[in-house]
């Protein structure tokens, strides 16, 4: 079966998911992306040490791009393509000015290079994912190769995941960044403001990246989430759990807004 039609059935079985009986807690969700992987195997292989679904964002120009995803997929993690995007420089990076067949040259370039995509999301990326028709491009290439996007949402004049919607593309929106400021005091803030926001809008798409402070607060903290009341999803289920639609900070009524400039 076609993974575009495998999320469509979980799509429509996401009213079964939010719904629940009167008076009983809404379910509150989460799921973890760590970026910037492939670049050093001992540090990225404490992420697959974390207690649970933690999905790989793995960049095609590491030196242990390959091998790191072939170890992710053998340990049960779901991989994905962290795929560089203007400002991102680098022999796969996409840029405004690059006609749509070098950009399909260099994403074929890259989904060679990390094995066992499920998906992808973009590293950078403000200038790129505000253009409106690489973006649609890259959404109908994504939902002919079967797989789902993630928009990390580095601008708010992304455009990705309102031209992913259009066509009912599988995909998902970050939330909360974990680590821009990287001292464990403010990464477990920001955890805790990912936890409160999962219960108030019943989930939340994390991303962190693995730097040292990360890494300390999940391998401390996650494990305490089950008591706080959260479930750890994978990224699939997630897409599922969401259907598509837009949280409120990213949309209205589920449908993205335009880019605000």
């Amino acid at each position: 079966m076609r993974f575009a039609l495998i999320i469509a059935v979980l799509c429509s079985l996401a009213g079964v998911a939010h719904a629940t009986p009167a008076g009983e807690p809404q379910k509150a969700y989460l799921t973890l992306i760590i970026d910037d992987l492939g670049q050093n195997l001992p540090r990225d292989r404490r992420v697959l040490a974390l207690p649970g679904p933690v999905t790989t964002a793995i960049m095609p120009d590491t030196p242990h791009a390959a091998e790191f995803a072939r170890e992710a997929h053998k340990a049960g993690k779901i991989v994905i393509l962290h795929m560089p995007m203007d400002p991102a420089t680098g022999p796969f990076a996409w840029h405004p000015d690059l006609p749509i067949e070098e950009l399909g040259k260099r994403l074929d370039a890259a989904f060679k290079v990390v094995p066992y995509t499920a998906g992808i999301n973009n590293h950078m990326g403000s200038r790129m994912t505000a253009q409106p028709a690489a973006m649609a491009w890259l959404m109908a290439e994504l939902q002919r190769r079967n797989k789902f996007f993630v928009d990390s949402r580095t601008s708010a004049q992304t455009v990705a995941a309102a031209e992913a919607q259009k066509i009912g593309l599988a995909h998902v929106s970050r939330d909360v960044f974990l680590d821009d400021e990287r001292t464990e005091a403010a990464i477990a803030t920001q955890l805790q403001t990912a936890i409160k926001l999962a219960h108030k809008q019943g989930s939340v798409v994390m991303i962190g990246h693995p730097y040292p402070q990360t890494l300390a607060v999940l391998e401390r903290e996650l494990p305490k989430l089950k008591a706080q009341g959260i479930d750890w999803i994978d990224i699939k289920l997630m897409i599922s759990v969401r259907s598509n639609l837009a949280m409120a900070a990213h949309g209205k009524n589920g449908t993205y807004l335009p880019a605000r400039r």
